[in-house]
Order: C-alpha cells, then structure tokens, then sequence
C-alpha cells in the first residue's frame, strides 16, 4: 500500500490538536490503532496497509507525540477520553480499538471508563497496572525502565538529544526480530519524540503509573461485556494464562488470548502478516 492513500489531518478535541490518520472505506467497520513506547502511528503502518481494503483503519500520535499536542495529564483514563473525542469527532460508532504497549493501557482504561461502547477490543504485548500479573511485572528486574523513567526529570536530561541511541536499546533487546523495525521507521519514531514536550511525555505515561492502577482498582468490579482479544509474543516474558486470568478477574467477561508466533514487543512490525490474521479472523467473529 503506497503511503500516499493515507489521510491525514488534525482534529481538535477540547481544545488540543490531535494528529489522525486514516485508510480504506468509512462505511466498514473501524479499526482504530494506540501506539506504546518509543513509537507513533507508523508502528501500525504496515497492519494498516494490510487491512484497509476490507476495514475503516485509523491511527492517531497520541497527545503530546509527533504532530499531536500536548495534554495536561497522561494517565491513561484521560487519554481515553481524548481517543473517545476523536472517535466522536469522526462520528464513527462501530470501532474496535486495537493498543499494543502505553497503547493497550489506553484501550483497557477507555473499556472501563466507557463500558460496552466499543464493538470489540485488542491489546497487545503489554501489562495493565491494577491488573494481575502487575505486582509481578514491576518487580521484574528485566523492566528496569519503569523506575528509571519514573524519576523525575532526570530521564529527560539524560535521553535528550539522543532519542534514536536509547530508544534503539529497546528495539534491539526486546524485539525478537529487531531487523523487522527498519532505519527509517527508527528514525521516525526518533523524530516523533524530539521535542522537549514529546520526550517528557513519553516518561510521564510511566509516572502515571500509579495513578493508573487506582484508576483501575476502582473500576475493578465493573463487568464488560466488549469481546477483547489479547496478543502477546512468543518471545515476550510471562506466560499468556496469567494475563489472561487477571483480565477475567478484572471484569473483562469475553476475553481470549492469541500468541503471536516468533515475536517479541514490537509484533505490529516483527510479526505484521500474523497479526492482520489474527485482527482479520477477531473482526469475524460472531459476538458471544
């Protein structure tokens, strides 16, 4: 898919301008894409490429990235309620939101904060504060990073001006297949952080950290009847039942879990061919 069909364009919600991209028919159902961290919307490029000819495929720089602006806080139910505003601005209501990594804490917080609006729901690769197994994950001496970016201003200071050294780090280590994430693609997602405002956001999702898991701990009892699909990488750490398990636990009723074969985190790219196939046989299925 020639990049040039994608169209782009900045929506304002409450006030801030967000950056939009979208794919492929408005009268299809909708896949609305939520990167992590250290990427943008071009992490889900190639996914998008791959299903637009049979989706409404939308992506967005989530606030404070790229060519979104910044917001006033980070923790994860607000972001939720800007992707909310997006979606309403697009006056689009059929919508399965698909978030691997920061991405996949969105589409939880937006599951909890907005029960039973979307049609269906993916998270990828990723684990939800509040959420079993969370208490395991920070204890996990491998996820160094999340204390490090909890510091306050330090990470800024030190990772400035060397956004494609550090982030490279994270592509090279727990990807599976760090070739899959291309120069260009790591030097878009470099750009996409280069502004003093970008980068301290990034490390911001991981301060609100806590505040996200309070958010999530009240939410706890709230039943959700949305099918979610939950992908996780071969070569990710953590065993899928475990996760699979706390999202039960957590009220998610309709969750299945697929693992991705021979990918690590970044399967959207690793593992692009697999994952539209997993996203394709999801967006057929009969609603239980």
């Amino acid at each position: 898919m020639n990049p040039a069909v994608f169209l782009h364009r900045q929506l304002t919600v409450d006030g801030v301008f967000l950056h939009v991209i979208s794919a492929g028919r408005p009268d299809k159902p909708a896949l609305f894409f939520l990167h992590g961290f250290p990427e943008n919307w071009q992490a889900f490029e190639a996914v998008m490429s791959g299903l637009c000819n049979d989706f409404h495929v939308i992506a967005m720089d989530l606030p404070g990235i790229g060519k979104s602006g910044k917001i006033a806080s980070s923790d994860k139910r607000t972001i939720a309620g800007y992707v909310k505003g997006v979606i309403n601005a697009l006056e689009i209501t059929d919508v399965t939101l698909v978030g691997q990594d920061v991405g996949g804490m969105i589409t939880y917080a937006y599951l909890k904060s907005f029960p039973n609006e979307l049609s269906k729901a993916v998270i990828m690769n990723v684990g939800i504060p509040g959420v079993d197994p969370w208490p395991q994950i920070k204890q996990n001496p491998r996820i160094w990073h999340f204390q490090f970016h909890n510091i306050p201003d330090l990470p800024e200071a030190l990772v400035s001006g060397k956004q494609r050294t550090y982030f490279d780090y994270f592509y090279n280590t727990i990807a599976a297949k760090p070739d899959r994430i291309s120069d260009n693609a790591r030097d878009a997602f470099a750009e996409a952080y280069t502004s003093a405002d970008a980068l301290h956001t990034g490390f911001e999702w991981y301060r609100t950290f806590e505040q996200d898991e309070k958010d999530n701990v009240i939410t706890r009892e709230n039943q959700i009847q949305t099918p979610v699909l939950y992908l996780r990488g071969e070569k990710e750490y953590g065993k899928l039942d475990l996760y699979l398990d706390g999202f039960r636990a957590s009220g998610l009723v309709n969750v299945q879990g697929q693992i991705i074969p021979g990918s690590g985190h970044y399967a959207p790219e690793e593992a692009t061919d697999e994952v539209v196939t997993f996203l394709k046989e999801f967006m057929t299925e009969t609603k239980k």
